[in-house]
């Protein structure tokens, strides 16, 4: 007959939004253990599997703070308290909490305060946009006042959350096998039940199998970043709902590295927050961070095959994406290019140890697009507006500067060719797991490496010889280096405050415990694109130190870049 050996969670923590997918051991009649889903719909020699989610709902509901999710909060923003979209942001466990947090929490002040327009709420706006204010709440029962800095008219925290005794209640909140958290589950512990029924008169038969989550916690979200213009008063268009300049006849493009659920082992990222770390907390997050940018082209890094087929492209195409996929394998892509290289310049004897050296898993995808504005397309001749975009994955190896280099030389020769053919711009996005500064870096936006750079000297099996041919002619740029360009939109400071003056380029757009810098870029042909906006960066200040991600809201260890292009005027190279 039908049993159940043993359930468990692979998740610790339950997280609003996260399905949970208990892990169910059965033995078969035939004596064989599975975890095959035995349902009613199926029943196995008139037995089948009854599953029951229960929120265990009492008196002493403990809320959360939603900076530090498994800590419980003792003071609420009653700013936010009166305003549902951000209830869930209003908790803190601490004073120091709150200070720590205030940088991205008044943003959420001022954003709610524009939109609702209010008296009441500009001032208190005015206020926080000073860095000014008074923290009260109630601290083990006491009343105590602590300053930020200054006073205020107005305080943050007179609430408090309290604690009552008293009974338990079951509430059945699911059938299924699987279960999603709601805002209604936010402090509550999850009781999931598993026991056998007999398929014909639907009885229990023997005593269920049990599992008592943590307390669920909210899905942590990251503050809006925002789309700033940088091409000042050539920004020709309008505000979107969201406050988006949306300039006729522009694109977005975003790239993203989102680091794969193989890449985000517990043991490299043994100081991240295991609920943090676990796919099915991430994945939700990455699908809504991507499509909240709602870019015309999305350009991801370190997609799992599985996830692609079962998670991105179905949940992408529900918002009119199109996807197109190629899988890390040793069969294609600059795999190809470095066969060759061997066969043509390699002597017999070293082909195994150079094969060995070039033949990685990293792979670029290239394709062209016909852009259209309101089905129309954008050359005023009406020409089909073409755009080739690549999307590459750089060679992660910081030994192998010669491997990365040439990778990323066979790429540009790749782009030369189809540039050759057909005068249309080019974008260039990715991880290329390189510095700015570096001979790959240096060759993308220069078009040359200059023969002393010292990852030359890194070239053991001649890739690299002679170095002239280290070339392209592509006007490539990096978009963001229009931050820093004489001449572009005003009111840049605070954004410039976030680039390497000496590179033009971010300070970061990659953040573990042991490392943080750029590796990710977006390049474009400056003769055929124009830079309208990018999405603004983070502050290293407000990076969790410890986590690998940028704060337990995102949900890669890298960040994401987008920038909005307008085609210029074509002219011939």
């Amino acid at each position: 007959m039908l049993s159940v050996i043993r359930v468990h969670l692979p998740s610790e923590i339950p997280i609003v939004g996260c399905e949970l997918t208990p892990y169910v051991l059965v033995r078969r009649p035939d004596k064989s253990a599975a975890t095959d889903d035995v349902p009613e719909s199926a029943p196995l020699d008139g037995y089948f599997l009854r599953y029951r989610w229960y929120r265990v709902q009492s008196d002493k509901k403990v809320t959360i703070c939603s900076v530090h999710p498994t800590q419980q909060a003792t003071l609420q923003c009653v700013f936010c308290s009166k305003r549902k979209a951000l209830v869930s942001k209003s908790y803190h466990c601490s004073p120091k909490c709150f200070v720590d947090a205030w940088q991205h929490h008044k943003t959420l002040h001022e954003r709610a305060a524009a939109e609702n327009g209010n008296e009441e709420d500009d001032q208190l706006v005015r206020f926080n946009s000073t860095g000014s204010g008074v923290l009260s709440g109630t601290l083990s029962g006491s009343m105590s006042n602590l300053n930020l800095a200054g006073n205020g008219p107005t305080p943050f925290y007179p609430s408090s959350i309290t604690q009552k005794s008293g009974g338990e209640t079951l509430v059945e909140v699911g059938s299924c096998k699987t279960y999603t958290p709601t805002a209604d589950d936010i402090g509550y512990v999850l009781k999931f039940e598993c026991v056998v029924a007999n398929a014909e008169s639907k009885q229990v038969v023997g005593h269920p199998s049990t599992i008592l989550t943590s307390r669920v916690i909210p899905a942590p979200s990251p503050s809006p970043r925002k789309l700033i213009p940088v091409n000042g008063a050539d920004v020709m268009g309008h505000l979107d709902q969201d406050g988006r300049i949306q300039s006729a006849g522009s694109f977005t493009v975003l790239s993203y590295n989102i680091l794969s659920d193989t890449s985000a082992s517990s043991d490299l990222y043994s100081y991240c927050p295991p609920w943090a770390l676990s796919w099915s907390y991430r994945r939700h997050n990455l699908l809504r961070e991507i499509v909240g940018y709602r870019a015309d082209v999305v350009c991801l890094q370190e997609v799992q095959s599985d996830h692609f087929h079962e998670i991105f492209a179905p949940e992408l195409d529900k918002h009119g994406y199109q996807a197109l996929y190629k899988r890390k394998t040793n069969e294609v892509e600059f795999n190809k290019a470095a066969q060759s290289l061997t066969e043509a310049i390699i002597p017999p004897t070293q082909k195994r140890t150079a094969l060995n050296r070039l033949v990685k898993d990293n792979i670029a995808l290239i394709v062209v697009l016909e852009a259209k504005f309101g089905n129309q397309p954008v050359d005023s001749s009406g020409k089909r507006q073409l755009i080739c975009v690549a999307n590459t994955h750089v060679n992660v190896q910081q030994e192998l500067k010669d491997v990365k280099l040439w990778q990323v030389h066979t790429l540009l020769k790749g782009l030369e060719k189809i540039a050759a053919s057909a005068d249309i711009p080019i974008l260039v996005c990715g991880d290329f797991n390189t510095l700015p500064g570096s001979a790959p870096h240096t060759l993308l936006v220069m078009g040359k490496v200059d023969p002393l750079h010292p990852d030359l000297l890194v070239d053991p099996l001649g890739i690299l010889r002679p170095q002239t041919k280290l070339t392209h002619q592509l006007p490539l740029v990096s978009a963001y280096s229009s931050f820093v360009r004489p001449g572009t939109g005003l009111g840049l400071e605070q954004h410039r405050r976030r680039m390497d003056l000496n590179t033009n380029e971010p300070l970061f757009t990659n953040c573990t415990r042991d490392f943080i810098g750029t590796h990710d870029y977006i390049f474009y042909t400056a003769d055929t694109l124009m830079v309208e906006s990018l999405l603004e960066l983070l502050d290293e200040d407000g990076l969790r130190k410890d986590t690998a991600l940028p704060s337990p809201e995102w949900s890669s260890n890298h960040i994401a870049l987008l920038a909005e292009f307008r085609c210029m005027p074509r002219t011939r190279r």
